[in-house]
């Protein structure tokens, strides 16, 4: 399936949900029933990577996608060169709660393009709605690697999964200009 050339917000008007196939039947689940229904409510973002040409339908197929939400972290839970810094309540930060590539289009780094564009969309409105960090839940040990090779960082083990963090400070680095 060729892809599009611009990351847009899911609209089930225009985006074939029901196609998405990434192999993890929660992420597609996700898409599927979640996604435009968890937006209509404020809880999160989700943005889509359609593809280039519509199906016989006229929906675009979703070639990937990225669902960002606020949510808080208890201090406790930093290391502690970070929570010596915070206060004693839970802090803001922003999930990139889901991260998927139809299985269409894996094996073309396109994992990678869409993790790339949910911290730009965080590092955009971080000035508007501030946090601590960017948080991400594995759903298996095998993701851990993947985010780490981005500057993610272990923080906890959160419901069998392990959690992992990116401190405001280097997603700033990352795409500031000076």
């Amino acid at each position: 399936m060729k892809r599009g050339d611009e990351f847009v917000e899911l609209d089930k008007t225009v985006h074939d949900r029901k196609s998405f196939d990434c192999g993890e039947r929660e992420l597609d689940d996700f898409i599927k029933t979640m996604a435009a229904q968890q937006m209509s409510v404020g809880v999160n973002i989700t943005k889509v990577l359609p593809a280039a040409a519509p199906l016989s339908g006229g929906k675009y197929p979703i070639c990937a996608f990225y669902t960002v939400a606020g949510s808080t972290v208890k201090k406790e839970t930093f290391p502690d060169t970070l929570k010596k810094k915070l206060p004693a309540y839970p802090v803001h930060v922003f999930l990139v709660a889901q991260l998927a590539v139809h299985s269409d289009c894996q094996g073309e780094g396109l994992g990678k393009i869409t993790l790339i564009k949910a911290l730009e969309y965080v590092h955009g409105v971080k000035d508007h709605w501030p946090g601590v960090a960017v948080i991400v839940d594995c759903l298996d040990d095998s993701n851990i690697d993947f985010y780490a090779k981005y500057g993610f960082e272990f923080l906890c083990k959160q419901n069998g999964r392990t959690r992992m963090y990116m401190r405001m400070k280097v997603l700033s680095e990352l795409f500031d200009d000076s």
